[in-house]
């Protein structure tokens, strides 16, 4: 349940990003489809983080750091995912509501942030296989933010 307000959270917050960038004037204007956006650098740097995000993202990175051990025994239940899947999403919630990065920046963590949220609602699945695949969507996600955000000291979880 957690996992889908997050969700819902997340997606409306995307929304208002969109809707600002396409409200803001720009110099660049595709016509036909856009093409969907990607994780990208900042002009070859990584993008600013607040204290707010390095938390929550540490704080995730920690918890999959202490179960991917035991997530590569087998060794973790479907409990055990409840708990870790509910960890994530609380804690991207709480970026969510506080970190306060510049516009482009944001659009970017939205990408990371949508792995996380899915790799989260995954490992409440019921079947053994898509809560293995939604840790590993997390951690694809944790992977994403130490390559494209600065983050002093950042190793992502390794099990």
């Amino acid at each position: 349940m957690k996992t889908k307000l997050a969700v819902l959270l997340a997606s409306f917050l995307l929304g208002i990003s969109v809707a600002a960038q396409a409200a803001a004037p720009h110099e660049h204007h595709a016509h036909g489809n856009p093409e969907p956006q990607k994780l990208q650098l900042n002009a070859g740097q990584k993008w600013a983080t607040d204290a707010p995000l390095r938390q929550a993202m540490s704080e995730i990175n920690q918890a999959m750091a202490t179960a991917l051990p035991r997530i590569h025994k087998n060794q973790f239940s479907e409990a055990d995912y409840q708990a870790l899947a509910g960890t994530v999403s609380q804690k991207v919630a709480y970026a969510v509501a506080n970190c306060k990065l510049e516009a482009k920046a944001d659009a970017m963590l939205h990408l990371v942030i949508a792995d996380l949220l899915a790799g989260a609602e995954a490992m409440e699945s019921k079947q053994p296989e898509a809560r293995h695949d939604g840790a590993a969507g997390v951690l694809h996600g944790l992977q994403a933010y130490g390559k494209y955000f600065q983050h002093p000291g950042w190793k992502t979880a390794k099990g």
